[in-house]
Protein backbone atom coordinates (compact mmCIF):
# COMPACT_ATOMS: atom_id res chain seq x y z
CA UNK A 1 0.00 0.00 0.00
CA UNK A 2 1.09 3.55 -0.79
CA UNK A 3 1.99 5.70 2.04
CA UNK A 4 0.38 9.10 1.07
CA UNK A 5 0.78 11.91 3.86
CA UNK A 6 -1.93 14.79 4.18
CA UNK A 7 -1.66 17.49 6.81
CA UNK A 8 -4.78 17.76 8.85
CA UNK A 9 -5.55 21.09 7.63
CA UNK A 10 -6.18 19.65 4.39
CA UNK A 11 -8.82 17.21 5.43
CA UNK A 12 -12.49 18.41 5.42
CA UNK A 13 -13.32 18.62 9.16
CA UNK A 14 -16.28 16.08 8.95
CA UNK A 15 -13.40 13.39 8.72
CA UNK A 16 -12.92 11.30 11.53
CA UNK A 17 -9.22 11.10 11.65
CA UNK A 18 -9.22 9.51 14.98
CA UNK A 19 -11.32 6.78 13.58
CA UNK A 20 -9.06 6.22 10.19
CA UNK A 21 -6.26 6.27 12.39
CA UNK A 22 -7.01 3.67 14.58
CA UNK A 23 -8.36 1.92 11.29
CA UNK A 24 -4.71 1.99 9.48
CA UNK A 25 -3.19 0.79 13.00
CA UNK A 26 -5.65 -2.53 13.04
CA UNK A 27 -5.15 -3.08 9.05
CA UNK A 28 -1.09 -3.16 9.66
CA UNK A 29 -1.77 -6.22 12.14
CA UNK A 30 -3.55 -8.10 9.68
CA UNK A 31 -1.60 -10.77 7.39
CA UNK A 32 -1.01 -10.59 4.10
CA UNK A 33 -3.69 -12.40 3.07
CA UNK A 34 -5.79 -10.75 5.35
CA UNK A 35 -5.22 -7.90 3.85
CA UNK A 36 -5.34 -9.53 0.16
CA UNK A 37 -8.69 -10.02 1.28
CA UNK A 38 -10.03 -6.80 3.12
CA UNK A 39 -8.99 -5.34 -0.21
CA UNK A 40 -10.88 -7.91 -2.46
CA UNK A 41 -13.98 -6.91 -0.41
CA UNK A 42 -13.38 -3.00 -0.01
CA UNK A 43 -12.79 -3.05 -4.50
CA UNK A 44 -14.37 -5.90 -5.71
CA UNK A 45 -12.71 -5.92 -8.10
CA UNK A 46 -12.83 -8.76 -11.14
CA UNK A 47 -9.53 -11.05 -11.07
CA UNK A 48 -7.17 -11.29 -13.74
CA UNK A 49 -8.83 -14.73 -14.22
CA UNK A 50 -12.29 -13.71 -14.28
CA UNK A 51 -11.75 -10.88 -16.86
CA UNK A 52 -9.89 -13.57 -18.87
CA UNK A 53 -13.35 -15.28 -18.67
CA UNK A 54 -15.02 -12.38 -19.76
CA UNK A 55 -12.74 -11.51 -22.64
CA UNK A 56 -13.54 -15.31 -24.05
CA UNK A 57 -16.88 -14.64 -24.19
CA UNK A 58 -17.38 -11.90 -25.66
CA UNK A 59 -14.77 -13.30 -28.22
CA UNK A 60 -16.78 -15.90 -28.93
CA UNK A 61 -19.71 -13.40 -30.05
CA UNK A 62 -17.77 -11.31 -32.00
CA UNK A 63 -15.65 -14.27 -34.02
CA UNK A 64 -18.24 -15.00 -36.77
CA UNK A 65 -16.33 -17.13 -39.79
CA UNK A 66 -18.53 -15.92 -41.91
CA UNK A 67 -17.39 -12.17 -41.41
CA UNK A 68 -13.70 -13.13 -41.60
CA UNK A 69 -12.32 -10.20 -43.16
CA UNK A 70 -8.44 -10.59 -42.88
CA UNK A 71 -8.36 -14.49 -44.24
CA UNK A 72 -7.75 -14.56 -47.85
CA UNK A 73 -10.47 -15.72 -50.09
CA UNK A 74 -9.90 -19.69 -51.29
Amino acid sequence: MSNIQISNTEINSTVNVKLVDSLVQIIHTLSADEQTLLYSKLYDEPSTLELMHLAETAFQEWNDPEEDLYEPEP
